[in-house]
């Protein structure tokens, strides 16, 4: 992976890239909201920590995850869904901050989905050496709609194929402040994260954090 970053002139790097049909990686869209979408964080981690799930085949998930709005996803030994409750303390998730909803729809709508309004978030906590395998978001009730992934902390490898498990699949380096789209052609392709190398980054130190935004219910 750190070939795939120092190939990379991030100073040329276009605001915004197209990566297949439907699906735009938009350079540094995140970093004008960076200090409240990080301190909106914080507010959700302490009313829903953090915690790795556990799949239905017993799979303790690397990734630590909470969720805010209207619905969390969930993943315990029944299956994979969408929750209106945290099962950890039985109340309703965090509701969705302001700030969260304003970057998804700008950038759903930069990438071409207008009207975007997204009812569940999905945080993702990666610490150095997590990593998230290829698969579908395909939980949702209405694949109409985008999903908005929003980058912060520790760069990560973005990996990108098709809607069967073995197509081809690219890699695209994310960095702080990235956003990747995907829709339309696109909205049930294969995406997963590369393990995550160890470093510092001066905001959140030694930790990714990932955002995702889904029209679930």
């Amino acid at each position: 992976m750190d070939d795939l970053f120092d190939s990379i002139d991030m100073n040329g790097a276009p605001a915004r890239e197209g990566i297949a049909e439907g699906a735009v990686l938009l350079h540094g869209k995140a970093l004008p909201y960076e200090t409240a979408l990080l301190a909106a964080v914080d507010v959700i981690a302490a009313q829903a920590p953090f915690r790795r799930m556990v799949t239905p085949s017993g799979y303790v998930m690397s990734v630590a995850m909470t969720n805010c709005g209207r619905a969390g996803w969930v993943t315990d030994r029944t299956g994979y869904r969408y929750d209106r409750q945290d099962p950890d303390s039985g109340r309703p998730w965090p509701a969705m901050p302001p700030v969260f909803r304003v970057l998804a729809a700008e950038a759903a709508l930069e990438a071409g989905y207008g009207g975007f309004a997204p009812d569940s978030c999905l945080i993702n906590r990666y610490l150095p050496g997590a990593r998230l395998s290829l698969h579908q978001d395909k939980d949702e009730r209405d694949f109409s709609q985008p999903i908005v992934s929003v980058s912060l902390g520790l760069p990560a490898a973005f990996q990108f194929g098709g809607v069967k498990r073995k197509d081809a699949v690219k890699r695209y380096p994310l960095r702080h402040g990235d956003v990747v789209v995907w829709g339309g052609p696109s909205r049930l392709f294969h995406h997963g994260v590369l393990t995550v190398k160890d470093g510092t980054h001066p905001l959140l130190g030694r930790q990714r954090i990932n955002l995702t935004f889904r029209a679930a219910l």
